[in-house]
């Protein structure tokens, strides 16, 4: 989808030399890379963009100035995307700690359609590192358009449902979204909100928001003002006074108070932005310390029990000592992993082994439908040994289709069930899903409650949109683990480092807080507290019915294995929305644990957060609200009034608006179909969710009657590939031997357009 979109606006580009924007222009027109330094993510958007969806190229002129253009014929398809140009923007960003909330404003033309015509616009917003979208507003002359939370059972009453490319994620960070027939000259006004988070590194919160915009989008012409403003608030959440360090934008301070700190930057400019809006600040200490965060429920929250936040950060101190390590690799290696998802994990894995210390040892266990060992017992990591694993890995194992992973998880426990004096860890990584998932949580369930004082830590890490990320997750959290997510192929070797380096840097396991043990009325909403890491802070959320205790200590071994308690502050939560800041957290973490019991319950309290707080999840649709505008006054006859001073009156929106509701945004609980077959990861899949549940359905019968050699997807793959005669003939054809089954698998198949 990113390279078909990036080909597109490569397309649009070459349109756009075609506008002719008069005398007086103040850039040049855009023009596309030289052949030998293209790239795909050139193309990609950098910041928050519009594009012209463009399928007739007869359209496309300067709507101010229209322009003999030489006569084209055909039409485009795929439709071109010309970038619209932008007058304005402001980026308003709050950051609390390592969570940040972003709007950007703006105001884009259609200027490359002719007033008399129209095209549909596609919004693309890029987000920062684990970006969340959480609304789009539009503003048109005669319209508006804003994106809405429903929940599932609602959505099954809409009607009118978007196609893929009019509302999705073309990366796990860039959301697009379409907006239906503007007319050429139009401004459109937009609000964009998503949340995304900090990175942490040596006691500093670093936040990057994308904020790069290309050349193209500034106005052509001269005499066009073109103002930017940034505001960024930003709150500590812990520490009492802020110092930052590093600025990407000239900003001056509008305010200081304590831990808050308020910066403004606002210029009149001849071209946009051309870097991303980058600050960093220091809450650093040379130990291990932190503090919890207590509010109150706000009157629209349905849980009305206070809401409170417990911070753990690692210090800046370098010279921490963190835990002999006892580490096997499980990889997956079945035909899906084969190209570059297992050289990109392979990379990794030679990467972490380099990060060892002598004392450390480790082992890799590849598996498929059988399972394979390194070697028999645990390994010190010496030059040879590494080359050794390094070698055994690239070897070719046998072609094994299944995935089996309960059996090396357990050979990779059993392996590890006896290293005092470390702690051991699995890191699996797999592309797939499994039958028996829910089988390997409870194993690992009740591994960590017959365990002893250091369990092994499952770190997991989940390649693709076809493995069950939930159950990822889940098997994680049960073990004190972390679990980190490549749904982008181009991200699997930063993200399996970034899973290993966390994991390997461990200074403080087993965390406890006494508060947790004694009280029934504290939920905490991950099951089991993961272990401190020296390359990230902790945070714990949760809710308390009553009061709150009014001293907290937090309990944990170090590297050295001694026993270490940590007094933590707790203070009033004032401007600042703990239900807000642990909102995605909570999400996350209640939907791995609804789906590991199948409790409705949960299911049931993660949608109603999900509306509440405008976040994505699995129980919620996102649906696209187009309401039309209304004059305030007219007469009997229909005609708008014209007030005494002449002036047109006001339009108001319309009581009804039209719902469109966008695709399913959510990773969903893995593909065992998919797996089955091995897909690999990042293949376009031409069914959509619903159309593929649709033909479960139609196929569950009928397939097993006409062939028992036949699979559901053999068929669906045969019938996308037909001609329009053979899919007729096929549908006459099943309508005759009254097949009801195969004539819907026919109709969701196999179109005349086909």
């Amino acid at each position: 989808m990113a390279e078909d979109f990036a080909r597109a606006v490569e397309d649009g580009l070459k349109l756009g030399k075609r506008i002719y924007m008069g005398k007086d222009r103040a850039v040049q027109p855009p023009k596309p890379l030289p052949l030998m330094e293209r790239s795909m993510h050139f193309y990609l958007p950098s910041a928050p963009m519009v594009y012209a969806v463009i399928s007739d190229p007869r359209i496309v002129d300067n709507p101010d100035i229209p322009s003999y253009q030489p006569h084209v014929h055909g039409r485009l398809d795929p439709p071109a995307l010309i970038p619209l140009q932008m007058n304005g923007v402001n980026l308003d960003v709050d950051c609390y700690g390592d969570s940040a909330f972003v709007q950007v404003s703006g105001m884009w033309r259609v200027h490359c359609v002719m007033r008399s015509r129209s095209c549909d616009c596609r919004i693309a917003v890029p987000m920062g590192d684990e970006g969340s979208i959480l609304g789009v507003e539009i503003d048109l002359p005669t319209k508006s358009y804003s994106t809405e939370l429903i929940g599932v059972e609602e959505s099954k009453g809409i009607q009118n449902i978007a196609k893929p490319e009019d509302g999705q994620f073309l990366k796990p960070h860039i959301f697009t979204l379409t907006i239906p027939k503007i007319d050429g000259g139009t401004y459109i006004s937009m609000k964009l909100h998503w949340s995304q988070k900090s990175s942490y590194n040596d006691g500093k919160f670093t936040l990057t928001v994308p904020f790069n915009f290309p050349e193209f989008v500034t106005p052509a012409i001269r005499q066009i003002p073109k103002k930017e403003r940034i505001q960024l608030n930003v709150s500590s959440v812990i520490a009492s006074g802020i110092v930052y360090q590093a600025v990407s934008h000239p900003f001056q301070e509008s305010k200081r108070d304590g831990g808050h700190i308020g910066l403004l930057y606002e210029a009149n400019v001849m071209t946009w932005s051309h870097t991303d809006l980058s600050f960093s600040y220091g809450v650093s200490s040379g130990n291990i310390f932190g503090s919890a965060l207590l509010q109150s429920p706000s009157l629209y929250d349905i849980d009305q029990r206070d809401i409170f936040c417990i911070y753990l950060f690692p210090g800046s101190q370098q010279g921490k000592k963190v835990f002999r390590k006892e580490v096997i690799f499980v990889v997956d290696i079945s035909s899906s992993m084969r190209g570059r998802s297992l050289e990109s994990t392979k990379n990794a894995i030679n990467t972490a082994l380099s990060k060892l210390s002598p004392e450390d040892s480790f082992n890799i266990i590849a598996f498929s439908d059988e399972t394979f060992l390194y070697c028999t017992s645990m390994v010190l990591p010496s030059e040879e040994s590494i080359e050794r694993a390094s070698e055994w890995m690239s070897k070719e194992h046998s072609e094994g289709n299944g995935t089996n992973m309960l059996i090396p998880l357990q050979k990779a426990v059993e392996m590890l069930s006896n290293t005092p004096g470390s702690i051991p860890m699995v890191f699996l990584v797999t592309d797939g899903t499994v039958e028996d998932e829910r089988k390997i949580c409870e194993w690992m369930d009740k591994r960590m409650k017959n365990g002893g004082s250091l369990c092994p830590r499952i770190h997991t890490l989940g390649i693709g949109k076809f493995c069950n990320h939930h159950f990822l997750r889940m098997l994680a959290m049960l073990s004190r683990g972390e679990y980190g997510a490549a749904c982008d192929l181009d991200t699997i070797d930063s993200q399996m480092q970034k899973l290993f380096s966390k994991g390997l840097s461990t200074i403080l396991a087993n965390i406890t807080i006494d508060a947790f043990d004694d009280r029934e009325q504290i939920e905490v909403y991950s099951s089991c507290i993961p272990d401190l890491s020296s390359e990230s802070p902790l945070t714990i959320c949760g809710r308390c019915q009553g009061s709150f205790p009014d001293t907290l200590k937090a309990k944990g071994i170090l590297g050295d294995l001694s026993s270490v308690i940590i007094d933590l502050k707790i203070e009033k939560a004032m401007d600042i929305s703990l239900d807000k800041i642990s909102a995605r957290q909570q999400i996350d973490l209640l939907t791995s644990q609804a789906w590991f019991s199948e409790n409705k319950q949960l299911e049931e309290k993660v949608a109603k957060l999900s509306l509440r707080t405008c976040n994505i999840s699995e129980y919620t649709r996102m649906i696209l609200l187009e309401k039309g505008k209304i004059e305030r006054d007219t007469d009997t006859t229909g005609a708008r009034k014209v007030s005494k001073k002449g002036d047109a009156c006001k339009l108001l929106d319309s009581a009804e608006p039209k719902k469109i509701l966008l695709q399913i945004l959510t990773v969903g609980f893995g593909d065992l179909l998919a797996t089955a077959e091995n897909i690999c990861p990042g293949s376009e899949e031409e069914i959509l969710p619903e159309v593929a549940e649709m033909l479960n359905k139609a196929t569950s019968n009928c397939c097993g009657r006409l062939c028992r050699h036949c699979c559901c997807l053999c068929c669906i793959r045969c019938c996308s590939k037909m001609s329009n005669q053979c899919s007729i003939l096929l549908t006459q054809l099943c309508g005759a031997v009254a097949c009801v089954g195969c004539s819907q698998l026919c109709a969701l198949c196999c179109p005349q357009e086909g």
